[in-house]
Order: structure tokens, then C-alpha cells, then sequence
């Protein structure tokens, strides 16, 4: 039902926006952002609107996802623009939403995405791991970026900040909004419900085991220039305090996957955090054919068969990768920006 009224709220809002906005082609950018302590140092990438068509080149090269086509370094389009974050998931990275990304930049969007040190794909150090705290800072650390002048490639407008995370970057989004880690509460509740996914990855990783750990988990890790979220997913809900939750006023975009093939319990992460959030700013998407990974890339015929083959039981993030993840892809993209234009 609260879905149903924030699209009809919104239908007006959308056709206005509809009729005015301009279409871009998407460029795309490395990004680096050094540490002055060198301990963690962030790559990423950055997705912006421009004019330029030619030489138009794929994203990325894979045998498993479907690319898009880009402008490598393009001038960008003139004008300033909204800024929107990606956190990507456990063992993700920067790439994971590139298909809402580029989409986003044909719409005016500039679009940063880093590969979160010690949980991406090409690093996995346990210390860094166990640093959870450290993932909202580098959201943090990358708005300060984007916001030093000549940084980027296109000017972004400091008061339209975005965020969209996957996941664990749907956690990393909750503590940046106001959500604050209670170690009480997931301690009590991985000791009553030892089987769930999350407490075997919080205990794996040494969340919050020592003193000094625990009170970098629960300090205050928001950041008050993003305007609204978009979370997808997520897995942690139970770690916050439901009073933390309770006091987010930014407006939330919240999308809750009822196919469970990642091993996250829907009704204790995305339902119970929406039950949680205030309503008067809380939207929730739960399409019931919406799976876990149909937030990352749209597969290649012969995806699945090609993971089961070479990476035996990673398969299942092909399921159903194909056209049903396109359709998918639309849907999300359609509601993230109307959300976002709508904030």
C-alpha cells in the first residue's frame, strides 16, 4: 500500500520531469582517491553525462555479464549536475551496477562508484575486513572528492547528493543515513538465531569483537549532504537500533528482494527495516519476482553454464540473468530516478 501512494503521489512529478529532462550519452572515467596515510586508497569509477557519441567503446569486457557502451574520458555535457554514491556489496565492486550507472548519466547524472577496500573483489584483507566502520567513511571520503573543485569531469551540484547501495553496500548506506550499530542487539540476536547469514559473516569477519572495535561500530558514521538513499537488499538490518532507525528523516528508497537465493531472511532485513523506518519518508519496493543478484549485471547466454562449470555453486547469480533481469533493470532504474528527482 505505501508503494501504491508514493506512485501515485509521484506520477505528476515523474511526467513533468519526463517532459523536461535532456538525454545525454554516458562517458565514464577511471577514479583514485589516495589516502594520505596510505592505508586505503580507493579506485573506483565515474559515470557522466556528455554530448560526445564517437568513439563509443564497452564498459567493460566480460564473459559473463552484458556490457554497455560508453565514452571513454568525454568532455562533458556543460551545465551542473546530480551526484549519485554506489556502494557495492560483500565481494563486490565498482562495476556491480554499471547498468543503473550509465542509464543514470544518460539522464544527467554524474555517477561515483569505489570498490570498498578489504570487501571487493580484489581485496580481501581480513584487517581491512574487520574495519566495517571504514566502508561509510569511504562514501564519506569520496563526496569530499567529488566536492573539491575540478576533481571530476562534470560539476556536480553539492546539494543533491544521492546514495544507492547493494546489500552490504545497503548496510554501509543505513549508517550513512543515521543508522547506528547496537553490538548488544546483534550479539542477543545471533546468540537466539545462530543459522542466520549474516551472524556466520559478522562472526567469520571479527565484527566488533574487542572494546575499541565496538565503539567504532556504533559511533555515528552519517553524513548529512546526501540527501536520499536508495537501498537495496540489504543484510544487517538486526545490527542497528531500532531507535537510530526510527529518527532517519532523509527520504528512503527501500527495495526488498522476496526470491531469498542469497541466504538474507526478507522479513528480518529490508520488511523489518521499512517497519522500522518512519513512514511519512519511506518508500518500499517488493516486485515477487525480484531476486538478490538481479541487482548486479544482466548475464550472457551461456553465463550460468559457464560459472557452474569454472566456479561451481556462483552459478546462482545467473538465475534468471538473462531477459527477466533486463525487465528487472528497468524497473529500478525507472524508480530510483523518479525517487531521487522526486527528493
Amino acid at each position: 500500500m505505501r508503494h501504491l501512494f508514493f506512485f501515485l503521489a509521484t506520477v505528476l512529478i515523474t511526467f513533468a520531469t519526463s517532459l523536461s529532462a535532456q538525454s545525454y550519452q554516458a562517458a565514464l572515467a577511471d577514479l583514485e582517491i589516495p589516502d594520505p596515510m596510505g592505508n586505503r586508497n580507493l579506485k573506483g569509477l565515474i559515470w557522466y553525462p556528455t554530448e560526445a557519441t564517437e568513439p563509443a567503446s564497452p564498459d567493460f569486457e566480460s564473459e559473463v555479464w552484458v556490457s554497455t557502451n560508453v565514452v571513454r574520458n568525454a568532455q562533458p555535457a556543460g551545465g551542473t549536475f546530480p551526484l549519485v554514491v554506489l556502494s557495492h556489496g560483500m565481494f563486490g565492486n565498482s562495476l556491480n551496477q554499471a547498468w543503473l550507472a550509465g542509464a543514470m548519466a544518460k539522464q544527467g547524472y554524474v555517477i561515483a562508484a569505489i570498490d570498498h577496500p578489504g570487501t571487493s573483489t580484489w581485496s580481501r584483507d581480513p584487517d581491512q575486513r574487520r574495519e566495517l566502520w571504514e566502508r561509510p567513511k569511504d562514501i564519506s571520503r569520496l563526496i569530499d572528492f567529488a566536492l573539491t573543485g575540478g576533481s571530476l569531469p562534470a560539476e556536480v551540484n553539492p546539494d543533491r547528493i544521492f546514495m544507492a547501495g547493494h546489500s552490504l553496500g545497503g548496510f554501509t548506506a543505513a549508517a550513512l543515513a543515521g543508522a547506528r550499530f547496537d553490538p548488544a542487539r546483534i550479539d542477543r540476536f545471533c546468540r537466539e538465531t545462530p543459522g542466520e547469514l549474516v551472524c556466520g559473516i559478522f562472526s567469520d569477519w571479527q565484527i566488533a569483537r574487542t572494546p575499541e572495535d565496538r565503539s567504532k561500530m556504533q559511533a555515528d558514521l552519517s553524513d548529512p549532504r546526501i540527501r536520499a538513499f536508495a537501498i537495496f537488499d540489504l543484510g544487517g538490518t538486526q545490527s542497528f537500533s531500532p531507535d537510530s532507525l526510527h529518527k532517519i528523516s532523509r527520504p528512503m528508497l527501500i527495495f526488498g528482494a522476496p526470491i531469498m537465493n542469497s541466504g538474507l531472511t526478507l522479513d528480518i532485513e529490508s520488511r523489518a527495516l521499512v517497519q522500522t523506518l518512519p513512514a511519512t519518508n519511506t518508500a518500499y519496493v517488493e516486485p515477487d519476482t525480484l531476486s538478490h543478484f538481479d541487482f548486479l549485471g544482466q548475464c550472457k547466454p551461456g553465463g550460468f553454464e559457464l560459472l557452474a562449470k569454472e566456479a561451481p555453486g556462483d552459478e546462482i547469480i545467473c538465475s534468471n540473468g538473462g531477459a527477466q533481469r533486463a525487465a528487472q533493470h528497468r524497473m529500478i532504474i525507472d524508480e530510483v530516478i523518479n525517487f531521487f528527482a522526486k527528493s
